[in-house]
């Protein structure tokens, strides 16, 4: 082998470890940047998973370091959620958010869950108005209900017409928790969240029509405009829409005309006048006397 070859090699080897060492000194003693410590603050955390409707108890949170600022709403003593209600779903290891609990001394269970202005409503339904089970809570619904409109035309049958729309189903029965899965259960009674208004809608609506709960898509709060159906019109019967305000209309106008018919006669009608009777002074004396002749008396 070329000895000059290997001297080279030799020299680049030498080079190339001089130049490491230098290197690695220089890394080694590179003054390193000042890191502080990394700030923390103690929040209240759930140390398991809380359905909706449970109250907290104190096995249910602990108080732990959480890295950086303090989320909002978080909670920063164990007496501020100890005795809430959950109105949703907390996991484990998540701050104890505020806007996730009832206010203080409302407890838990369904009443906790209805936010402040709402109500909520008890349906009695069976296999075919509770949409064969599948309506469970969480889901949204519109309300149809059936019957013979008072006034309305009674050759028209059975008058259905949308009600409600796009309305929370808050429990189904006993359960007022929402199921991920979706499995069909069979219920009694569904309570729906409305507000003031609408729940006296249902309560008359209930106990004076038969109420169909039509199931709509979560994501879907479109409020579709219909004016209603009839029995006859199923059966082609001629006919147009049911629409409430044209029917009370018509009823209106037809009142007033069987009214006013007798009026007119009974104020033309007018009792002759009578003639003043005729009055006689006698005086006999110190007596004076008055008599009195009808109309046509004395002649």
């Amino acid at each position: 082998m070329n000895k000059r070859f290997i001297a080279v090699l030799i020299f680049a080897f030498v080079v190339a470890s001089v130049a490491s060492l230098m290197l690695y000194r220089l890394l080694l003693n590179r003054p390193q940047s000042a890191k502080g410590p990394l700030s923390t603050v103690q929040i209240v955390l759930a140390t398991r998973d809380v359905e909706a409707g449970a109250v907290l108890k104190e096995d249910d949170v602990k108080l732990a370091d959480w890295p950086g600022a303090m989320p909002t709403g978080a909670a920063s003593k164990m007496q501020d959620v100890v005795g809430r209600g959950v109105t949703t779903p907390i996991f484990a290891k998540e701050p104890v958010i505020e806007s996730r609990l009832a206010p203080k001394g409302a407890g838990g269970g369904l009443a906790a869950m209805i936010p402040s202005g709402m109500r909520a409503v008890a349906i009695r339904v069976n296999e075919v108005v509770g949409v064969a089970g599948f309506v469970t809570p969480g889901m949204r619904v519109d309300v149809l209900i059936s019957g013979n409109k008072p006034g309305g035309d009674g050759n028209m049958g059975t008058v259905t017409r949308t009600l409600l729309q796009n309305l929370e189903v808050l429990s189904a029965g006993t359960d007022f928790k929402k199921d991920a899965e979706g499995k069909p259960v069979q219920v009694q009674v569904v309570n729906l969240l409305v507000t003031p208004e609408q729940a006296e809608q249902l309560s008359l609506a209930n106990s004076q029509t038969t109420i169909q709960l039509v199931l709509r898509n979560p994501l879907d709060h479109e409020v579709a405009k219909t004016n209603g159906t009839a029995l006859a019109l199923l059966f082609g019967g001629k006919g147009k829409p049911v629409i409430p305000e044209t029917v009370d209309d018509s009823v209106a106008k037809a009142r007033p005309r069987r009214a006013a018919v007798p009026r007119p006669a009974v104020q033309l009608i007018a009792a002759p006048p009578k003639d003043p009777p005729f009055v006689m002074e006698i005086i006999s004396g110190n007596k004076k006397a008055e008599t009195k002749f009808g109309p046509g008396e004395g002649k």
